[in-house]
């Protein structure tokens, strides 16, 4: 089997470089184009279902990709951001707010919270929705040391009434101003979403300051801010129409279509109970295929029989470790894992606390279950694929499309399969609607 070591760029035994993990979410504006709407509520806080507001679905969208620790810059109306979400745990983030003294601008806000930023953090407006897959600017940023920002862009086709961004190769180079044209200019735009190091902070001035027209236009012109095309739903709630539209369509782009993946023999080679980094190697592929799904919009799991814990080999603590190592791997590739789920049991267990044989042991389906009763899967539109019968049986049991991963390459096989991604979802979940109805693609 072709694999890719674990490093890729660094020696077997060393470990991938830490991942970026908070992320800062621009909370306070004063939504003024609301009008009354905002008079006595933040725009992050405008009602979208009956139980949620906007920002509760942007702090999910930002935890569900790795993002553990979450910053709300708040002004407007603050204090209600610090009644419902200080010290919360949300997804496996710890969510956190500093509520800034006076306006200081998209830029501003960000100077005077340096001492509470991380060296790499993520900056997401908080009056926009981009389903994108943030990891994205992560390896961007990984690539070019030299680089100080990675900007989210959109191709649009009136970028007049944005204003939009020239780039050279991956560098954006300059910004042009909104203008009124006769006809729509397609463009590529500022999507309002970026991965920035500390040290781009450093270097802006006290009091008021944009990001956006004062910050990012100097990075440009440096040659420190890199570009990165995205696709993916998106919205802007700042108009009474934009809100609108919002509350109509988001309850529909949250549900997902998802891929399973077993994790030794898919993800990784199995040399048979793989339990430390130095002893891991990724099969080809791998990181390309994960990282297309994120690009599509689909959930991406990892459900895997762990039993050597039940066997003594290891316990649950180097499971979680090397979860997390992969995860770091992969986001320096662009890529990230929604859930890892495990079955540490097995009926035939040396520790006693482990021995059953539980309803996660595949090939009975509790980890697939459990992740589509956890997320808002699309059933109809999920997948599958290991490398043993098991792994197609526990699809089976759960009412889920399998394949069996045979080759060398992960990226090879989802192609010849004709099962590759394409950015906006529909095309592979046709193709396993269609596969399925032909009796090709079950288990």
């Amino acid at each position: 089997m072709t694999l890719e070591a674990p490093s890729s760029g660094f020696s077997p035994a060393s470990l991938p470089p830490p991942r970026a993990r908070q992320a800062v979410l621009l909370v306070g504006g004063k939504g003024t184009r609301l009008k009354e709407l905002t008079h006595t509520t933040p725009k992050a806080l405008m009602a979208i279902g009956d139980d949620r507001v906007f920002l509760d679905l942007l702090i999910d969208n930002v935890a569900r990709q790795g993002f553990d620790k979450i910053l709300l810059l708040a002004g407007h109306f603050g204090e209600q951001l610090v009644d419902r979400y200080e010290g919360r745990v949300i997804g496996g983030a710890t969510v956190s707010v500093a509520l800034e003294p006076e306006p200081k601008g998209t830029g501003g806000a960000l100077r005077w919270s340096r001492d509470r930023l991380d060296p790499i953090f993520l900056v997401v407006n908080g009056d926009t929705y981009f389903d994108m897959p943030y990891r994205a600017l992560e390896a961007a940023l990984h690539r070019d040391p030299t680089a100080v920002a990675a900007m989210a862009l959109r191709d649009v086709q009136d970028a007049a009434r944005y204003g939009s961004v020239s780039m050279e190769g991956v560098r954006v180079v300059r910004f042009c101003e909104k203008m009124v044209t006769e006809a729509p200019m397609q463009g590529r735009i500022n999507a309002g979403v970026y991965l920035m190091r500390r040290e781009a902070v450093e270097a802006i001035g006290d009091g008021q300051v944009s990001l956006e027209s004062e910050v990012f236009p100097k990075l440009a012109a440096e040659g420190r801010l890199l570009g990165i095309v995205c696709g993916g739903y998106f919205i802007d709630i700042g108009l009474p129409q934009t809100l609108s539209q919002a509350r109509s369509e988001l309850p529909s782009i949250l549900r997902r279509p998802a891929l399973f993946l077993d994790r030794d023999g898919v993800v990784n080679l199995d040399h048979g109970y793989v339990h430390r980094w130095e002893n891991l190697q990724m099969v080809s592929g791998v990181a390309e295929t994960i990282a297309a799904f994120n690009e599509a919009g689909w959930f991406v799991f990892v459900v895997t029989n762990q039993a050597g814990v039940a066997r003594g080999f290891y316990d649950e603590g180097a499971i979680a470790l090397l979860h997390e190592q992969i995860r770091n791997w992969l986001a320096a590739r662009g890529a990230h894992v929604d859930a890892f789920y495990y079955c540490p049991y097995h009926p035939e267990a040396a520790i006693g606390a482990y021995r059953l044989d539980h309803p996660d042991r595949k090939p009975r389906p509790g980890m697939l279950l459990r992740a589509m009763e956890e997320w808002p899967v699309i059933p109809q539109q999920a997948l599958m694929v290991g490398d043993k019968e098991t792994d197609l049986a526990a699809a089976a049991a759960a009412g889920v499309a399998g394949r069996l991963f045979e080759g060398d390459d992960l990226a090879e096989f989802f192609r010849a399969q004709g099962l590759w991604p394409e950015r906006l979802r529909a095309p592979v979940s046709a193709a396993i609607d269609q596969q399925t109805r032909d009796g090709r693609c079950c288990g």
